[in-house]
C-alpha cells in the first residue's frame, strides 16, 4: 500500500515516472475494460486514450484516501464509457476475441477461441448490469475484489456475491448451449 501512495503522490505531483509506470501498467487493462463495453478497436483505444488525458488534467486534485490507483482508472474509464454510450446511443459490440492478444496461437485455435468468446459475450449479454461490470472488471480489467469494490462503490462481500451468481449464471446459459449442440 505504501507503494500505491507513492505513485499517488507523484501523480499528484505530475511526477513523469509516476505516470509512466500507471500508463505502462493499466492502459491495457483499460483498454480491454473499454473494448469489451463498446465492441469497436478504434473507439476503445480513443477512449483509454481519453481515460489517462482526463486522469492527467484532474491529478492536481486527486486525493489519496487509500484506494488504489487502479480504482481511480476505472472509474473513469467507467464514466468516458457511459458517455460515449449516451453519445452514441448504439449497442452492437463485437466479440470480446477480437481484443485480445492471440500470443502466437496458430489460426485454428484463435477460430475456435473467437467461436467460445462470442458465445460468453453472448451468455454476458443476459446478465444484469452489475453482474457485468463485475465479470469486466475482474476479468477483463484484471481488476482484484478490493478493487472492483472501490471502483462501483461496493463492499467486498457484494462484489464476491455477484461475481459468484454471474459466474453461476454464465455456467448455466454456456452449458445449456452445449448440451443443445
Amino acid at each position: 500500500m505504501q507503494d500505491e501512495e507513492r505513485i499517488a503522490r507523484g501523480l499528484q505531483k505530475g511526477d513523469p515516472e509516476a505516470w509512466s509506470r500507471v500508463y505502462e501498467e493499466y492502459f491495457t487493462k483499460i483498454y480491454r475494460y473499454i473494448a469489451i463495453r463498446v465492441g469497436n478497436h478504434t473507439e476503445a483505444e480513443d477512449l483509454a486514450e481519453q481515460v489517462f488525458l482526463k486522469a492527467l488534467e484532474s491529478s492536481s486534485s486527486f486525493k489519496w484516501r487509500g484506494a488504489p490507483v487502479s480504482a481511480w482508472l476505472f472509474r473513469i474509464a467507467h464514466n468516458q464509457v457511459i458517455d460515449y454510450w449516451r453519445r452514441t446511443k448504439s449497442k452492437t459490440p463485437l466479440p470480446l476475441g477480437e481484443y485480445l492478444p492471440s500470443n502466437g496461437v496458430d489460426p485454428e485455435e484463435e477460430a475456435e477461441r473467437n467461436v467460445n468468446m462470442r458465445e460468453v459475450v453472448q451468455a454476458m449479454d443476459q446478465l444484469t448490469h452489475a453482474q457485468r461490470d463485475v465479470i469486466e472488471l475482474r476479468f477483463a480489467g484484471g481488476l482484484s475484489v478490493a478493487e472492483v469494490a472501490k471502483v462501483l462503490g461496493k463492499s467486498e462481500g457484494a462484489v464476491k456475491v455477484m461475481q459468484h451468481s454471474a459466474l453461476l449464471a454464465l455456467r448455466k446459459r454456456l452449458q445449456s448451449r452445449s448440451d443443445n449442440e
